[in-house]
């Protein structure tokens, strides 16, 4: 899990970082969550795997209270940038002629790193000694002990899932109707409107940024649920082995992202296959690859 993450999360980063201007501006999004999964791999995942044969933690406290921070935080991240995701989404649906002028990328990249410093700031309790953090055997990871820590814990949930699940809700809701509102030809606006938006709608970044969101919903679901439970008594207990496969089924997440952009998005395709040229075959010519670039920009056009 851990060497897959990794690989397909470079893959994904050096994907969108290598194509001139950086295109769309939901790339500043997808290149956030990657980072976020990226690291989840690198300083969560690869320190289950000890424990989880000798069914103990050997890295001391500091470190245990280390991770469960961090993943806690890196959490937050993606349920926050997944939020952003659906409101661009929904700014691109409301105002089709003027999206490019109000979502800048340098609107969006100060988006993001508020996202990470909120983020890392509403998580820091676990390293300020108000909880001790558990080793939980079953999943072979460190996490926060939420039952000890009942009110940061309802806080935390009111503060990060309230804000995401509302706006996602809302923005889906309005992208949707417009859609129908659209086929059906009752919208009351100029013909200018209604081509940007026949325009933006027909952009498969709609279809792959709602099937993001979903599966990372989807996928984290399940151990949500069993915390909501557990902090609400948990009584009769929760077997060990729908622990650990609610907990991994949400760390999955981190490697289905790949294979969504890949099967999903045309965008994401041709700037792979940029990657590739640019990579694989350093003889090709230079003019060869910015013909490829030029036509990816206007692919995305």
């Amino acid at each position: 899990m851990a060497v897959a993450i990794i690989l397909l999360n470079i893959l994904i980063i050096a994907t969108f970082t290598n194509i001139r201007g950086g295109g769309e501006v939901m790339n500043v999004y997808l290149v956030s969550l990657a980072l976020a999964d990226l690291l989840y791999g690198v300083l969560v995942v690869p320190f289950s795997v000890y424990p989880a044969l000798v069914q103990q933690w050997v890295y001391g406290k500091i470190a245990c209270r280390i991770i469960g921070y961090i993943e806690v935080a890196l959490w937050t991240v993606s349920a926050y940038t997944f939020m952003w995701i659906s409101v661009d989404r929904y700014i691109a649906v409301r105002k089709p002629v003027r999206y490019f002028t109000v979502q800048t990328r340098t609107r969006c990249q100060c988006w993001m790193a508020f996202t990470w410093i909120s983020s890392a700031m509403l998580c820091c309790p676990p390293l300020l000694e108000f909880g001790d953090p558990v080793f939980d055997q079953d999943t072979a990871v460190c996490m926060l002990d939420w039952q000890g820590m009942a009110a940061y814990s309802v806080t935390l949930a009111i503060l990060v899932l309230g804000p995401s699940l509302i706006t996602i809700l809302y923005t889906y809701v309005y992208i949707y109707g417009a859609i129908r509102r659209l086929r059906r030809g009752f919208l009351a606006h100029d013909k200018e409107y209604v081509t940007a938006l026949s325009e933006n709608l027909s952009n498969p970044t709609h279809v792959t940024s709602f099937v993001l969101i979903v599966s990372f919903w989807v996928c984290w679901t399940p151990l949500m649920s069993i915390k909501a439970y557990q902090q609400l008594g948990g009584v009769p207990a929760v077997p060990g082995q729908v622990r650990f496969a609610a907990l991994w089924l949400g760390i999955s997440n981190s490697v289905w992202k790949a294979f969504v952009l890949i099967f999903l998005s045309p965008q994401f395709r041709v700037m792979l296959r940029l990657l590739c040229l640019t990579v694989f075959c350093k003889r090709k010519s230079r003019a060869e690859l910015e013909l490829l670039q030029l036509d990816m920009e206007d692919h995305f056009l």
